[in-house]
């Protein structure tokens, strides 16, 4: 597992790889439909990168199991209510009984993110992304957190390793630019 606290504070540029198994918990046919998706979001200008996004959401959201996915769901109601602390004891019990479900702990990481917890939040995303490298999500947010942390470097290539993954996101987009500019990285 990637130790993302102290990726932080070394500046290691390591990221982790995008390219990994689909999860073993999907079925056969979702996950080959997972893939399919994946390489669709990946395709520059692509029009309808929405729809594929929501779809891939979608597939990452179902843990296999109705309990787990009562937990998700109440913890998203309480996030769209704005009761954070709500949502965090409903996300926490669902990493804790389904601790290989990277959804659960991406979910955690936002309610965490949202209440200004960098550090807890960033310790999500660690899990997030040990358990799904391609999360796109946890990517951004990984990179958004880190430029709210003094960190435009690492910020950087946190969204640029989210951008590989779904360059048609303009938020992302304008903030790998913000952040280019701002780091010196940008091509004349």
């Amino acid at each position: 597992m990637l130790a993302l606290g102290l990726w932080v504070a070394t500046g290691a540029p390591a990221l982790p790889q995008t390219e990994a198994p689909p999860p073993e918990s999907l079925p056969a046919d979702q996950a080959a439909r997972l893939e399919e998706l994946l390489a669709e979001l990946g395709q520059p200008g692509r029009q309808d990168w929405q729809k594929v996004e929501q779809e891939i959401v979608r597939i990452w959201s179902q843990s296999g199991s109705p309990a787990m996915d009562l937990l998700l769901a109440r913890g998203n109601e309480a996030l769209e209510a704005e009761d954070f602390p709500t949502a965090v004891e409903h996300f926490s019990a669902l990493v804790d009984h389904a601790p290989d479900f990277a959804e659960g702990w991406n979910a955690r990481a936002t309610a965490f993110f949202l209440m200004g917890e960098y550090g807890l939040a960033i310790n999500d995303v660690e899990h997030v992304l040990a358990l799904n490298p391609r999360h796109f999500g946890a990517l951004s947010g990984l990179g958004f957190m880190l430029e709210a942390m003094g960190e435009p470097d690492l910020a950087l290539e946190a969204l640029q390793a989210a951008q590989a993954l779904n360059p048609n996101q303009p938020n992302i987009s304008e903030s790998v630019k913000r952040l280019e500019q701002m780091t010196g990285d940008a091509e004349l």
